[in-house]
């Protein structure tokens, strides 16, 4: 029997809400804005979403950064989008605050949707790589070594990496093991 459990680390569910109230202010701001409704909430609420919109899109591409530095970069990239955008308005004499709120929403979407079908593509593919299991449990046609190997983090400083780490087969690195060889031997091996 197999039991499903919430794999979230514990206080991310404060974030979502929080997540979710940031996205209704926005969009309230911006339906604000659009509308051109007289509101004292109109001005507050469309700067946050002519802030929050860039910044959550750039955000999502800084993805592999620092916890405090994606933030830092989020934001200043909202800024200086949102700055670039006012002054190519009045630039080309083009100011108003609706072409404002959809010029800047649109290169949010263009910032965030790539970005999107980036990580959905690496998720399928990372999909497809697994084989199924057997009856077993144990994925059909791996070996221990293959999946050892699939288990240690690539790239860790501080340890030298056997030759099935890389990216060797398990026959290759049992023949160059054998010979006492290190990974090189293994690596003419397979290139010869």
């Amino acid at each position: 029997m197999q039991t499903i459990t919430d794999k979230r680390p514990a206080g991310t569910e404060f974030l979502l809400v929080i997540a979710g109230a940031a996205v209704g202010v926005g969009g309230v701001g911006a339906a604000l804005a659009l509308a051109d409704v007289d509101s004292p909430l109109r001005a507050p609420f469309t700067l946050f979403f002519l802030l929050a919109a860039p910044a959550s899109a750039i955000g999502a591409t800084l993805r592999g950064l620092d916890p405090v530095v994606r933030p830092v970069l989020a934001v200043a990239g909202a800024l200086a989008l949102d700055l670039l955008v006012a002054q190519a308005m009045l630039a080309l004499h083009l100011w108003s605050v609706r072409g404002g709120v959809v010029t800047v929403a649109a290169l949010s979407l263009l910032i965030l949707v790539p970005t999107l079908l980036v990580r959905r593509a690496r998720r399928r593919r990372a999909g497809r790589g697994h084989l199924p299991a057997v009856a077993g449990g144990e994925p059909k046609g791996r070996t221990a070594a293959e999946r050892e190997s699939a288990r240690r983090p690539r790239g860790t400083r501080g340890r030298a990496r056997s030759t099935v780490d890389r990216g060797f087969s398990a026959p290759e690195a049992n023949r160059a093991s054998k010979k006492g060889d290190t990974w090189t031997s293994a690596y003419t091996a397979r290139v010869s």
